[in-house]
């Protein structure tokens, strides 16, 4: 499989990860390429990454087993009519992590034909802690649907849907997911300062406390509402406080907020994929 080239069209903070994560799995830096206008990025991918940096897509495309959308959702559409003549000839595998762009769109504006993996990462992949969603079209064989998901995976965890609908899902909970708890985060964090603690200790023990949550959850068995009620005893603290979060109905508005995200996340597809 790491004899297959791989070309990355832009050259932003996710494909950067994604070829960071790519190399540190054993990757060969002399299959892999990006495509990106910035002379001061390109120097960077040559320079301190050492991977083949060009300017043209064109170039970068010619000779790619695999392309990685990379862009800007807005600059897609221009970006594959130009390159289309390029990816007809090449017919390479496609994998987008564009947001919001749907399959057919990306299908229609590359000409037609082509093996398509929509993939829907999230900023933690900056960090290796990702989780991403992916869908692949019909014509994406089972090699290929490998390639894109060792891809993904180097900079975290990966699941297959089975519908690309359900990649609105995904942009709700894993994509800006970590925008919720961030908010969750600096809410408790500005609490324990209210009552007395000092601003470094709030950060402190609100992240190691985050953390420590989720690695609890990831290495249990248990779900989550019996993980949480191993740490309600009957008649303390945490019981008091959650009773305040339930009479604010906060599972009732975290259920609103997804349902907003979700809808935001179709009315971006149609919007984007208007020519």
């Amino acid at each position: 499989m790491q004899d297959l080239t791989i070309s990355f069209i832009g050259g932003g903070n996710m494909a950067r990860s994604l070829i960071g994560g790519l190399l540190n799995t054993g990757w060969p830096s002399k299959h892999v390429c990006v495509s990106e206008p910035d002379e001061e990025k390109r120097d960077f991918f040559e320079h301190q990454m050492g991977v083949r940096a060009l300017r043209q897509n064109e170039a970068s495309i010619e000779g790619a087993d695999v392309v990685v959308l990379a862009v800007k959702p807005q600059v897609l559409r221009d970006m594959l009519l130009s390159a289309q003549q390029t990816l007809q000839q090449r017919r390479p595998l496609v994998v987008s992590i564009v947001a919001g762009i749907r399959e057919r769109d990306i299908q229609r504006w590359s000409g037609g034909g082509l093996s398509i993996v929509r993939a829907m990462p999230n900023t933690p992949a900056l960090v290796g802690s990702g989780a991403t969603g992916l869908y692949a079209n019909e014509l994406a064989d089972d090699g290929q649907r490998d390639v894109a998901e060792s891809l993904l995976r180097a900079v975290g965890t990966t699941v297959w849907l089975d519908e690309e609908v359900m990649l609105d899902v995904v942009t709700a909970l894993s994509g800006s997911g970590p925008a919720y708890f961030m908010y969750f985060m600096e809410a408790l964090e500005q609490a324990a300062i209210q009552h007395g603690l000092a601003a470094g200790t709030a950060r402190l023990l609100t992240l190691e406390t985050c953390l420590g949550a989720a690695k609890l959850a990831i290495n249990s068995e248990e779900d989550l509402l019996e993980l949480r009620r191993r740490v309600t005893s009957p008649g303390g603290t945490t019981e008091r406080a959650l009773q305040v979060m339930d009479a604010a109905k906060l599972p009732d508005i975290l259920n609103q907020a997804f349902d907003a995200a979700v809808k935001k996340a179709s009315e971006l597809a149609e919007i984007l994929g208007r020519d």
